[in-house]
């Protein structure tokens, strides 16, 4: 049964990059190989950039509506509800700007490393 899994390979055989190993017709189809260049990045989540962008139009809003003038035909809230539209949408756009932006910049940043396989004890007897 352990000569259907790979062996590990030793720190002083060379390093097997993703695109070699699938177009390589010496490698087995079913073994992947134990090394393996991926690329690390620190990718920003669109979401908390969104959601912010969103609670500062809130916070607009708020200031606006509140800040200025009273009008006798219309009350404090539904001035903050129609400008939390006003807002609210734009900060949602420019927090989805800013997170692409941030993207871009993450890729340009983005590193090359070899990745190893482990096994498990319970897997991969010794």
């Amino acid at each position: 049964m352990s000569s259907e899994l790979p062996s590990p390979r030793d720190d002083n055989e060379p390093t097997v990059t993703a695109h070699a190993a699938a177009g390589s017709p010496a490698a087995p189809p079913e073994q992947a190989p134990a090394r393996r260049e991926v690329t690390v990045r620190r990718a920003p989540r669109f979401a908390p950039f969104m959601g912010l962008g969103v609670l500062v139009g809130v916070v607009i809003a708020a200031i606006v509506a509140y800040a200025g003038p009273g009008d006798p035909t219309l009350t404090r809230e539904s001035i903050f509800g129609f400008f939390i539209m006003v807002f609210a949408i734009p900060g949602l756009l420019l927090g989805a700007l800013l997170v692409l932006v941030l993207d871009r910049i993450s890729i340009r940043r983005s590193k090359r490393a070899v990745a190893q396989r482990t096994y498990d004890d319970d897997q991969h007897p010794e």
